[in-house]
């Protein structure tokens, strides 16, 4: 902790510019230092029982290592990273090796540093300017921020940029896919341009963005390359499953790619698409009447609460039942699916999530973003943003998706069997 006379010398006249940054890094410095301690000391603990011939503690604390600076939302942070031994003889590749998951050892820079670089430079602020812009909160003399070094940067996110395109996906296997064209309130080159987003699940219930490109978001043609693309470079199991909203272009695509995948609409569009053909007097009772639908516990209850709203509401308002009924099909497909992925298949939230972050970042940009730079501000931000996604609840009934189990009301047609006996 910083003791009274340390707070006294910080605030000395002359001493620093800013004795309240300098005292909030002094105790965040302190606390990484500790923080990596225990980690280490963990680390050793868990090793305890693992002794040598002559009785000595195999895994030991070995010193630190030499002083680096860390660039962090505070400023810079000098930090050593205790280190740890193994001291049984033997080949490197068999020893005990610690890494650290506060502070890895190549880190120069925080996470949410990462994230914010490539947001600065992507919205027009040039490589010569990055010192000055962020002198505020790193200090006047952060290291790992010269020109070169950012020119280095972008030059790197291009290069990775490139090779995530090319990426081969013949080992991949997406069990759900989400498609939603975003717009990011930047604009782009041809202003009725987007950028098109497929996101994906893993078999272990990861989320992925499988692939993005700059299109026109009610094309089926700009969809159909982003799917053609996607195949062509080795993924060759269909999902079972697609997520999207009826104003696009993508379920004709999507039936020529990939015939095999069953469609999901968004019910968050679908609800606002009927609101929208009722006077506002009486949304708050026919948005109920919906929570009815796309709530019921079982596709039998759904299919008579959605007959029910088609009677109560048909004579007057045909339009807004036909835009619900029209697409009776494709909003109850979640049922065939397990219960616990329900939340993640009736709505397109999975990509509205994900490219919050993005949106954050880019609703205060004013000049036109060309195709190249908004593609590479996507991938930066999102590459940032995935570090934080959760899994999708109840992961462990995709293998049994992939296995080929049926379900029925979100349970396991064999639960259903047994359930019934």
């Amino acid at each position: 902790m910083t003791n009274d006379t340390d707070i006294i010398a910080l605030c000395q006249p002359g001493s620093v510019d800013d004795p309240l940054t300098e005292i909030a890094r002094d105790g965040a410095r302190r606390m990484l230092a500790a923080a990596l301690r225990a980690e280490a000391d963990a680390f050793v603990a868990q090793h305890a029982e693992e002794v040598l011939p002559d009785g000595r503690q195999r895994v030991v604390r070995h010193g630190y290592g030499p002083e680096r600076s860390i660039q962090t939302g505070i400023g810079a942070l000098e930090v050593r990273r205790p280190k740890v031994r193994d001291r049984a003889a033997g080949p490197a590749d068999g020893k005990v090796r610690f890494t650290s998951a506060i502070l890895p050892k190549w880190a120069r820079r925080s996470r949410s540093l990462d994230a914010l670089l490539p947001a600065l430079y992507l919205r027009g602020i040039s490589t010569g300017d990055f010192r000055e812009a962020l002198s505020a909160i790193l200090g006047a003399d952060a290291p790992n921020l010269s020109p070169s070094v950012i020119s280095r940067l972008t030059g790197g996110w291009q290069r990775e940029y490139v090779r995530w395109q090319r990426r081969d996906l013949s080992a991949r296997r997406y069990v759900y896919i989400w498609a939603d064209g975003v717009y990011l309130q930047a604009r782009m080159e041809p202003q009725a341009e987007c950028i098109l987003v497929i996101l994906g699940a893993t078999p272990e219930g990861k989320k992925e963005v499988v692939g993005f490109q700059v299109g026109v978001r009610e094309s089926a043609q700009s969809w159909r390359e982003l799917l053609v693309d996607i195949k062509a470079r080795g993924l060759a199991v269909p999902p079972e499953v697609a997520v999207g909203d009826g104003a696009m272009g993508f379920w004709k695509a999507l039936d020529e790619v990939f015939p095999g995948t069953r469609h999901q609409r968004c019910w968050d569009h679908k609800i606002a698409n009927v609101l929208n053909r009722f006077p506002k007097s009486m949304q708050p009772t026919v948005k109920a009447d919906l929570r009815e639908i796309w709530q019921a516990e079982t596709r039998a209850t759904a299919e008579t609460a959605m007959d029910i709203f088609s009677e109560k509401y048909g004579a007057k308002y045909e339009k807004a039942v036909t835009c619900l009924t029209k697409d009776r099909e494709a909003l109850l497909t979640f049922y065939d699916f397990p219960g616990d992925h329900w939340d993640h298949l009736r709505t397109g939230n999975p990509i509205e999530s994900v490219f919050a972050t993005v949106r954050h970042r880019t609703v205060r940009t004013k000049g036109a973003l060309s195709q190249k730079t908004a593609k590479l501000m996507v991938f930066k931000l999102v590459q940032a943003a995935a570090k934080t996604w959760r899994r999708l609840k109840g992961a462990n009934q995709l293998p049994l998706l992939i296995e080929g189990v049926t379900f029925n009301d979100g349970v396991a047609a064999n639960d259903t069997a047994n359930r019934a006996a």
